[in-house]
């Protein structure tokens, strides 16, 4: 009965996103490989296979049933705070932020997870939430709370990025849920006057960092040298690239966190032109393929889900970019699915995980459905 159902199944999962997918992580393990000096160690290795592990870890969550990530969206919110308040307490310093736990067999970045923990929480909270409801100032001070907590926490290690990330995450629910616009003009206020207390939780060189991207060439040499070393990579490949294990940016480690943040542009002076364009076209099919799952969804819970963690993804993906091409301040947001890390990786496959489930499954509807639903 099984077997007679696994090949319907495969079949159903829509395999031109994951093919891309697969390129696009595929092509991530070539750059890695590449940025080592022509070694699978000790980057392409590991990289390949987390890639692997994760990419089955999504083909088996989107057997899971919609009804179940409903259920656990409060639950796994929860975890994920006590796990960031396990940082402060626990954690692990790198880099000159305490972002980690060290967990025996694997080294978990908690701040990762809570950009889909919040766009589960919140999702079920407008889920149940009367559409009428949303139009009021009161209907938000719970989502304001589920979002402020782990921004806050985030902040204190402090990694502004991945505050940014889970913030966005919220206010494109609580916009995509109903809100009236003047409520984002509020706060849109209090955000700018929140921006002195949140400059004051950075290091001295985060703030460096924020404020150079206007004129890196004032400090070429201190805040700058991220900025103007991935500038001179990407303008070097030109059309073509330099060709494959030929970057002299990379080789000669004029470039830093070349295979984390800044993988992109050691991928663009090697590949040019015509590799940035084809990791764009990546990115364009998967992010299409989210919006697409997002506007076929059948109930709020998994329309608010699916557009969640696509706009998600997109922010991931616009601000890496921007930042390494010097639109926008360093803030150390990887690169899903190419940039190497575990958690980062993880992140990115949980949530192609559950839009999977989320498109197997739109047909579904929830056990006890709140007003909110249609």
């Amino acid at each position: 009965m099984l077997n007679s159902a696994l090949p319907d199944r495969l079949q159903a999962l829509p395999w031109r996103m994951l093919l891309t997918l697969l390129a696009l992580g595929c092509f991530g393990l070539a750059v890695l490989y590449s940025a080592a000096g022509g070694h699978v160690r000790p980057w392409a290795f590991n990289q390949g296979i987390r890639f692997t592990l994760f990419f089955v870890m999504a083909l088996a969550m989107s057997q899971v049933p919609l009804s179940w990530w409903l259920r656990a969206a409060y639950p796994a919110y929860g975890i994920v705070v006590v796990m960031l308040l396990g940082v402060e307490i626990l954690g692990k310093v790198g880099g000159g932020s305490q972002r980690w736990l060290e967990l025996g067999i694997i080294r978990l970045q908690p701040s990762e997870l809570m950009k889909i923990a919040i766009v589960l929480a919140l999702a079920r909270f407008f889920h149940y939430l009367p559409r009428v409801e949303t139009q009021r100032w009161g209907s938000l001070v719970a989502p304001a709370v589920l979002v402020g907590l782990p921004v806050a926490l985030v902040m204190l290690q402090p990694d502004l990025g991945t505050a940014l990330s889970i913030a966005f995450g919220g206010v494109v629910i609580v916009f995509l849920a109903g809100a009236r616009m003047s409520l984002f003009v509020g706060g849109g206020a209090a955000l700018v006057a929140a921006i002195p207390i949140a400059v004051s939780m950075l290091h001295d060189y985060q703030r460096r960092r924020i404020l150079i991207f206007l004129d890196p060439d004032a400090d070429p040499l201190g805040a700058g040298y991220h900025i103007t070393q991935s500038k001179i990579a990407i303008g070097s490949g030109g059309l073509s690239g330099k060709g494959f294990l030929s970057g002299t940016q990379s080789h000669l480690q004029y470039l830093p966190e070349l295979h984390t943040d800044f993988i992109f542009a050691t991928m663009a002076e090697e590949w040019g032109l015509f590799g940035m364009f084809f990791v764009l076209a990546c990115y364009a099919i998967i992010l299409g393929w989210g919006f697409s799952v997002a506007l076929r969804a059948r109930n709020q819970f998994a329309r608010l889900t699916a557009a969640g963690l696509t706009c998600t993804l997109f922010f991931y993906v616009f601000v890496n970019l921007a930042m390494v091409m010097g639109f926008a301040p360093v803030v150390g947001i990887p690169l899903p699915l190419m940039s190497y890390g575990g958690s980062a990786m993880m992140t990115a496959m949980i949530l192609i995980g559950i839009m999977l489930s989320i498109d197997r499954q739109r047909e579904e509807r929830m056990i006890g459905e709140g007003p909110s639903a249609f």
